[in-house]
């Protein structure tokens, strides 16, 4: 053969996948892959070709080699099944003349939805693959899985990503994603293989070597139905058993960033950067973590690595939505949104592009933005998201839905409690409602500083001043917290008692210089105290032109 099938194969092997290319197009149009002699080693020849695009990322082109490929061998399937026939009145000829392609269609097929994939086609990818009706092996099995989850058909899923770990129990993302689709933890582990062999020991050792595996499974099941707390303690069980496990310390830090342990969480995060600084999974969670401290510096840094490491990733255009937010909120939009159209199921992506619609009043937008996250994999975050939605929209039965849906999914969530504390308080006459949910949420996570910070609101709205300030001291022993502080600074000011109020809200620029509800504040009580009224509009502010667009758009969304 003038040119050799085995030297493009090497070239693959090592990573030479432009010259494999080129070298395949030699080999696709020699005159020994003839159409019409050779339609087995020009299928085969195109297969190369295909394997070397695919490889470039050049998909489309891929596609189209592959189906070729296909066609070719259908003609050298024709071919072979009428030269049995003459094979058998000619003993003579030489059988070597009659081989069928030695292309595995199944695969071809499989390679064709991966590369429908690749560019988010996955309708097409799902048609690709729903032809393999026999002989899956487990890679297809679990790009089906996918497929049929994508296409919200849950319960074909569900037995794709069954058959999987009865391959194989350790693939992972077969076991998150059964968690994930509500399968129990007991049939998830069930599923793996545990029929003694001879000597008398179960393949993977199930329940020895491998009992973290249970262990995993079952943290996972508790994530996906809410329970994050016993999911909490079962990863953090794990971590000790492998201490620096990057998988798991991410894991750890993503449940602490959702229920609200940020410090811990940006800890977490951190130290898994510390082993591997090249990490960008989960890093716009960490994002949106170092945001909220205000640490612009590190959110900086981390952007910067970010882009460098792999510009193409769904976190990075999260992570870069988070840093333009306090810039430039229309930008920040536009990354949030190229996010999910990069991986159109990536849930921070929705999560901050609710968030930044509701800071720009957009919140009927919002409400689909949250509603998809929700969809995609419910946390308190999408239902946090479309309750203060609502409540922006004045659709309080809506919100009280919500929260309600919110508390009935995560019975043990005191976030989930306040969250329905916030719709009561929303009315006048919802307030001993409001009182009584978040009284509820601080006995049931007596150290949860939101519930506090609203029941002190409560306090301050009815009245009750001097009950606001001795709940929000009484957090202070134990909480070194900017929002903290400046709630008591509000709450002195309120009650004219303005030096008390001067000590907090330098107390909060102290822990976050930052704040700007503290630099508003003090700005604010510096007038008070020099006997001018804080409410009197700046000579800048009279002189100021309209701004016809925001009308506009105020009028629009009216």
């Amino acid at each position: 053969m003038e040119v050799p099938k085995d030297q493009i194969a090497s070239l693959m092997d090592l990573g030479l996948y432009n010259s494999a290319q080129m070298l395949s197009c030699f080999l696709v149009s020699s005159p020994a892959a003839n159409a019409e002699t050779n339609p087995h080693l020009k299928a085969e020849s195109l297969v190369l070709l295909g394997d070397a695009l695919f490889r470039e990322r050049e998909y489309r082109r891929a596609i189209h080699t592959y189906k070729q490929a296909l066609q070719y061998y259908k003609i050298a399937k024709q071919n072979s099944t009428s030269s049995r026939s003459s094979l058998s009145s000619n003993r003579s000829s030489s059988p070597n003349s009659f081989n069928v392609s030695a292309i595995n269609e199944n695969e071809v097929k499989f390679k064709v939805a991966s590369c429908h994939c690749a560019i988010n086609e996955n309708r097409q990818a799902l048609a690709e693959m729903e032809q393999i009706s026999k002989g899956r092996n487990l890679q297809m099995n679990l790009l089906m899985g996918k497929l049929y989850r994508y296409s919200r058909n849950n319960r074909s899923a569900i037995t794709c990503y069954k058959e999987c770990l009865r391959q194989c129990p350790y693939v992972i993302e077969a076991v998150t994603a059964l968690a994930e689709l509500g399968v129990s933890a007991k049939e998830i582990v069930s599923l793996s293989p545990q029929t003694a062999n001879r000597s008398g020991r179960a393949p993977f050792d199930c329940f020895d070597s491998s009992r973290w595996l249970q262990r995993y499974v079952e943290a996972q099941c508790c994530i996906a139905s809410n329970d994050y707390k016993g999911g909490l303690e079962l990863f953090t069980d794990l971590s000790q058993r492998f201490p620096n496990n990057i998988h798991l310390l991410l894991e750890i830090a993503k449940v602490e960033a959702i229920i609200g342990k940020n410090d811990e969480a940006i800890m977490n995060f951190e130290k898994a950067r510390s082993i591997d600084p090249y990490l960008v999974t989960y890093m716009d969670e960490y994002a949106m973590l170092l945001k909220i401290k205000s640490d612009f510096s590190k959110l900086n840094k981390l952007v910067h690595d970010l882009l460098v490491t792999d510009p193409t990733r769904p976190e990075v255009f999260v992570a870069l939505s988070v840093l333009w937010e306090k810039k430039d909120e229309r930008g920040a939009l536009s990354y949030a949104e190229k996010s999910i159209r990069i991986d159109e199921r990536h849930i921070p992506g929705y999560i901050m592009k609710g968030n930044l619609l509701l800071t720009m009043k957009r919140a009927e937008t919002a409400v689909i933005a949250f509603r998809v996250a929700q969809e995609l994999r419910p946390d308190i975050r999408s239902y946090q998201g479309l309750v203060h939605s609502y409540l922006a929209l004045s659709k309080i039965k809506e919100a009280l839905y919500a929260a309600r849906e919110a508390m009935k999914a995560m019975p043990q969530s005191a976030k989930a409690l306040k969250l329905v504390g916030d719709v009561h308080a929303s009315n006048s006459g919802g307030r001993e409602k409001a009182k009584k949910f978040y009284e509820s949420a601080l006995r049931l996570e007596p150290g949860y500083l939101g519930a506090a910070l609203a029941l002190a609101e409560l306090h301050v709205i009815e009245g009750r001043n001097g009950d606001a300030v001795s709940l929000l001291e009484r957090y202070l022993k134990d909480w070194a917290d900017d929002s903290l502080h400046v709630k008591l600074a509000q709450v002195f000011a309120a009650t004219n008692m303005l030096q008390e109020a001067l000590s907090h809200y330098q107390a909060a620029l102290r822990i976050n210089s930052q704040n700007e509800a503290a630099k508003k504040g003090l700005d604010r009580l510096e007038k008070q105290m020099k006997g001018v009224d804080p409410d009197a509009p700046e000579e800048d502010e009279e002189n100021e032109v309209e701004d016809v667009d925001a009308d506009q758009e105020e009028t629009d969304l009216l």
